[in-house]
């Protein structure tokens, strides 16, 4: 019998359409349910989930798929699926407020709630019957029918004191402590307890990337040298680039690890991930020169380039870990499979190299090159012509093979990280396609994201909707930034102090400072949230602060200081108490306690000189500073950016102009006076 579809069947999001023909009678998130809860006096059952979540599709299968389990949920209560990547104002609220309850929180999310939205109960995956010291997913909703039905006034109390906890966790008070090197350094040493000596990155499985923690431990060592911190980094980056987590044949990073050895990955592939991560690897590559980063980054934007960018400019949100011969089986390999590519000898060699004994495994590098290539007894160069030719090989097989299934939405967020992920790398390696995919990107979103003054979040089959949230202005104002450090063209800034102006407008809090998550626009709930902490990405707030704090610099606009300073004093007491969940506020701070070098580069953009001036900058890890490059006589640069005014070529030539709270040194024209210039500043 053919099953009839739900009314998610009218949404565009991959993560709501594969629930459109489950026998649950699912509502999108939106007026039509909401007032059937109250006209019913039904509890709502909200379910939140993405598409890459492997669990999510566990319990689609296991739950919602079964009829006895929807049968019940149709007759109690008024069932509402959402996708955490289109509604993370939801996410953020919910989830919290299941931590609040439970200790944890997880996808899939579900939580129950009064008509009113105000949460009583919550878990994250519940299996169909009880199993594992969990109940079963009917066992709660039966409980939670009695529960709502005889003790009504209990659950109303409990949901109206847990909101109330909600609300007041939006508003914390502004530290009257100084801002500080002292927090950078608290978080430093917190890094350190935390940090895994034997297999690199943080605290034991499951295991994340942490990103941000490393590029904040970059900004450490940049400030004090410290050659421990640069260990952190590249012990942690270096087994992340050698271990499953990152695709071996196909570049990329999957999600995370689900041993503390980074070996075995949950295999889904995020844009965010592999955006922040490229960002770290660079930063490395600009410390050290390895040739490992440097591979990592263009393989990983090489994948991105080739599977997660579409015909529109804009990229993808993500790829699951599911694809149709069940979890990872796309990334999987037998001994017996490489052989059937490479023949018996290359196939031996290949699995020792990829650490393949036995069984279906995932490809890891538990050799360096030159360890490697001393076992086999061939040389460095014979060593990487042969893996070069074997992963080629392997790559082309598994291309024949059924594909993940890929979440077509694109984000205006996590657009903006990749396109600064594109653009640093250009500015770094030079790749001019890099530069052009952001130009597409950009374009992209600033065209088909941008309607009637103000961002959408999220754009799918041409239809962009629901307004955009902080995260949205943040990360492309950063990547507007970005991307005008590298071509140096105008409107990127113009754009930037549009969308800038527009995010203090909708989203600034006038009585408690910080940024709400949600914009004047979204529709009112219990709660209107902020965000302080860093997730898989940076914070609404961080990101907000750090995007002001660099437009000041490059404008001079010295009210955008004043809200930032008083979002990190917001901060401030965060902080100090958990520093590993607030690294990109931290990143933020270091800017902002500077000193911010700005680079003024006064030449024709075409002049070889001009260009080789930006070229010596750009090789640099200088974390903190500005970039401009201006032309002779360029009134609207010059009108636009402080910086740049009275400024001028030096007997014809081009010119570099290092600046410090406004005070320049003497304009230097010699490449080997710059780099003097920059050794002398300590930078």
């Amino acid at each position: 019998m053919t099953q009839h579809p739900n009314r998610l069947v009218h949404e565009t999001s991959p993560y709501l359409l594969q629930h459109a023909y489950n026998p649950v009678d699912w509502y999108p998130w939106g007026e039509e349910a909401l007032h059937k809860a109250r006209r019913e006096d039904r509890p709502i059952v909200l379910s939140i989930g993405y598409s890459a979540c492997h669990w999510c599709h566990v319990m689609e299968r296991e739950c919602f798929e079964n009829p006895q389990i929807a049968q019940y949920l149709n007759e109690h209560f008024v069932s509402i699926k959402v996708d955490r990547e289109e509604r993370p104002d939801l996410d953020e609220i919910y989830m919290t407020a299941v931590q609040l309850l439970t200790g944890q929180g997880g996808w899939p999310l579900t939580v129950f709630l009064t008509p009113d939205l105000k949460p009583f109960f919550g878990g994250t995956y519940f299996p169909p019957e009880d199993r594992w010291g969990r109940p079963g997913f009917l066992t709660v909703l039966k409980a939670i029918t009695a529960l709502y039905q005889k003790e009504r006034e209990k659950i109303v109390e409990q949901a109206e004191q847990l909101t109330q906890y909600l609300q007041a966790l939006q508003q914390p008070r502004p530290s009257s402590e100084l801002l500080t090197r002292d927090l950078i350094q608290r978080a430093y040493l917190s890094a350190l307890q935390s940090f895994d000596r034997e297999h690199g990155g943080f605290g034991g499985a499951p295991k994340f990337p942490h990103s941000l923690e490393l590029s904040l431990l970059l900004r450490y060592w940049h400030r004090t040298r410290d050659a421990d911190a640069l260990h952190v980094v590249e012990f942690s980056l270096e087994q992340m680039a050698r271990g499953g987590i990152y695709d071996q044949l196909g570049g990329g990073f999957h999600r995370y690890s689900v041993d503390a050895q980074w070996a075995v990955p949950h295999f889904e592939k995020m844009l965010y991930d592999n955006a922040l991560l490229v960002w770290t690897y660079l930063e490395a590559y600009q410390i050290t020169q390895k040739a490992l980063y440097r591979r990592v980054v263009e393989e990983t934007l090489d994948y991105v380039l080739r599977e997660m960018t579409s015909s529109a400019g804009g990229f993808f949100a993500s790829q699951d870990a599911d694809s149709p011969d069940g979890e990872g089986a796309f990334y999987l390999w037998t001994p017996e499979e490489i052989e059937a590519v490479l023949g018996a000898a290359d196939g031996a060699k290949a699995c020792e190299y990829f650490g393949v004994a036995g069984g279906a495994s995932v490809l890891r590098s538990p050799y360096t090159l030159e360890e490697f290539a001393a076992k086999m007894k061939m040389t460095i160069s014979e060593c990487e012509g042969w893996l070069a030719r074997v992963k080629e090989k392997l790559f082309a097989a598994r291309e024949q093979r059924p594909k993940p299934a890929r979440d077509e939405k694109m984000l205006t967020a996590w657009n903006g990280l990749m396109i600064s992920a594109l653009v640093r790398a250009y500015q770094v390696l030079g790749h001019e396609k890099y530069l052009h995919a952001a130009h597409d990107a950009a374009h992209f979103c600033l065209n088909s994201l941008y309607r009637d003054g103000a961002l959408k979040h999220s754009c799918k089959d041409g239809i962009a909707k629901i307004p955009g949230y902080l995260d949205d202005y943040a990360f492309l104002i950063l990547a507007l930034l970005d991307l005008y450090e590298s071509d140096f063209d105008l409107r990127w800034v113009h754009a930037a102090k549009t969308l800038s102006a527009t995010l203090i407008e909708k989203f600034w809090d006038e009585h408690g400072g910080g940024f709400f998550f949600t914009s004047s626009d979204h529709e009112k709930l219990p709660v209107r949230p902020k965000s302080f902490y860093d997730g898989a990405t940076p914070s609404g707030n961080s990101a907000a602060t750090m995007a002001l704090l660099r437009l000041v610099e490059l404008t001079g606009d010295a009210a955008l200081r004043v809200k930032a300073e008083q979002t990190l004093r917001l901060c401030r007491d965060f902080m100090e108490q958990a520093p590993q969940a607030l690294s990109y506020m931290l990143s933020a701070l270091d800017f902002y306690l500077g000193p911010t070098t700005q680079i003024a580069i006064v030449g024709a953009r075409g002049d070889a000189r001009t260009q080789q001036f930006v070229e010596s900058i750009r090789a640099r890890f200088l974390p903190n500073k500005i970039v401009v490059v201006s032309e002779p006589g360029d009134g609207e640069r010059a009108a636009l950016i402080p910086l740049v005014q009275g400024k001028g070529l030096v007997n014809g030539a081009p010119a570099v102009y290092l600046c410090k709270n406004s005070s320049c040194q003497a304009p230097i024209t010699e490449i080997t006076e710059l780099e003097r210039g920059i050794r002398s500043e300590g930078l």
